[in-house]
């Protein structure tokens, strides 16, 4: 059986709307693709091997050139003949919901990977490790499945004519959208829609996906990030209807937002990170009945509310972030506004425990100054040769998410730590001296000694990205705001 048939085969197995009847049609839809020549054996009967094959053939074949983005384009279009329509995997989906949540998300969780929508070979290539800090066990990545991005141009990006075709991303126009140079394949990309807010939105899988069943709910609309009370209420919703799961909202403003902030979207997913599992340092009272609240023993500042009611939790969350957008504190350098421009906002992150809804809200401010040009909260110079970019959503719940570059980088480091012949980059210089300094180094413990120092590394950047600090200046000033949210 060549590598065609098996395809076929896997086509017809699949839940495509193919069916024996249209076998012959759908080996030349591959034909088609491939050529009908010079056929590549697959190295198994993987569907993603069978692919591999296949995209090799039509490389022999002239039928593509050798570009990742051909390869890439070429093998979702593929994968798109196992793939259901996205009406009858819609109706699919929201009929599994009608026995639970769960078996609605683990159907569409698992035909993602099937089809290779969600990458897991590339992202089984990130390095993972935990890190033990005086905020409890982080969890340190190096991402090496999806290239970073730059602050200063995600901001201008923000800023620039939307004119395209699909407009981001993000865009519910993806779905089955072929791809280009530049663009990503989005051939076997499926979105499942629902409702919030009176509103159409779309739920889809990440493709580099950084944590358990990483989700994104997009806004069916085309427009910029915002938080407010309808962020808090959206975010509710999603956890009321799918209660394993977290979701939360990057920011709306650049240096402390995301990487995408000219669509309105949600991260979400199955995965308890290490913020949710800080504890409460003081309860607070803010004067809302059947809300409890509390400052969270984080890095980043961080007030926790829990409750049952939905409209009471509404009232909290709202009022916490509207006094933020307007506070200034400038004995901490906390400004809301200079020349007119907004600087305050959350990042707001839901869950369901029990019966009890729980909403986090991180205040964010995105400053800059002559000593802290990137961010006066943000990564500082001292610690930006581990991290420069963003502190993102899921960085604010204490997931690290490290460029790639640092792979090679600390292999070099490890050299320099036992004095053996290396290409240390010079920024890493200090720390590494920092390093040798405290800790007897061999060869044994080096990468351990390097894992230990990057999480501490770590815990800095969310310390430097957290408005008020752990120290006493710090939670009177956090005092201080509470006091100003109960007062308002």
């Amino acid at each position: 059986m060549t590598t065609v048939d098996q395809f076929v085969q896997a086509v017809l197995a699949s839940p495509s709307p193919y069916t024996g009847l249209d076998q012959i049609y759908v080996h030349n839809r591959i034909l088609a693709l491939v050529g009908d020549d010079n056929p590549v054996t697959a190295v198994d009967d993987q569907l993603t091997s069978l692919t591999d094959a296949l995209v090799q053939t039509a490389l022999t074949n002239g039928k593509i050139e050798d570009t990742p983005s051909d390869r890439d384009i070429l093998a979702d279009q593929l994968m798109d003949l196992v793939t259901p329509l996205p009406s009858a995997l819609n109706q699919t989906f929201w009929n599994k919901y009608q026995t639970s949540p769960q078996a609605a998300t683990d159907y569409f969780y698992h035909l993602s990977k099937a089809n290779d929508y969600i990458k897991t070979r590339a992202i089984a290539k990130n390095v993972v490790f935990p890190a033990t800090t005086d905020f409890g066990d982080l969890e340190i990545t190096i991402n090496l499945s999806k290239p970073e991005k730059d602050p200063k141009a995600i901001a201008a990006a923000r800023n620039q004519p939307q004119d395209g075709y699909p407009l981001c991303q993000l865009c519910m126009e993806n779905e089955g959208y072929l791809g280009r140079l530049g663009y990503p394949a989005r051939s076997n990309h499926r979105i499942i829609r629902l409702t919030l807010g009176g509103e159409t939105w779309g739920f889809q899988y990440s493709p580099y996906a950084y944590f358990n069943e990483h989700s994104i709910f997009l806004d069916q609309v085309h427009r910029p990030m915002v938080i407010n009370r309808q962020t808090f209420s959206n975010l509710l919703e999603i956890v009321k209807q799918f209660p394993h799961y977290f979701v939360g909202s990057n920011a709306d403003l650049p240096i402390v937002g995301g990487s995408m902030l000219s669509h309105e979207h949600y991260q979400g997913g199955r995965h308890v990170f290490p913020m949710m599992k800080a504890p409460i340092a003081r309860q607070l009272d803010l004067g809302i009945a059947g809300v409890e609240a509390g400052i969270v023993k984080w890095p980043m500042s961080t007030i926790r509310l829990t409750s049952t009611d939905q409209v009471a939790l509404l009232d909290a969350a709202t009022k916490i972030h509207n006094v933020w957008m307007n506070y200034s504190d400038e004995s901490v350098d906390v400004r809301a506004y200079t020349d007119n421009v907004r600087h305050h906002t959350t990042t707001p992150l839901a869950r369901k425990v029990g019966d009890q809804y729980v909403l986090d809200l991180v205040l964010r401010d995105n400053q800059t100054s002559k000593q802290y040009p990137d961010g006066i909260f943000h990564p500082h110079q001292d610690v930006q040769h581990i991290k420069k970019e963003n502190i993102g959503l899921i960085e604010v719940m204490g997931r690290a998410i490290l460029p790639a570059r640092l792979k090679t980088e600390l292999q070099e480091v490890a050299k320099y730590l036992l004095g053996r012949h290396n290409q240390m980059v010079a920024m890493h210089q200090p720390w590494a001296d920092a390093i040798k300094a405290k800790t007897d180094i061999t060869a044994d413990n080096v990468d351990a000694v390097i894992d230990r120092e990057v999480g501490q590394v770590f815990a800095r950047v969310l310390a430097d990205a957290g408005v008020f600090k752990w120290d006493a200046a710090g939670e009177a000033a956090f005092n201080r705001f509470v006091a100003a949210v109960k007062a308002d």
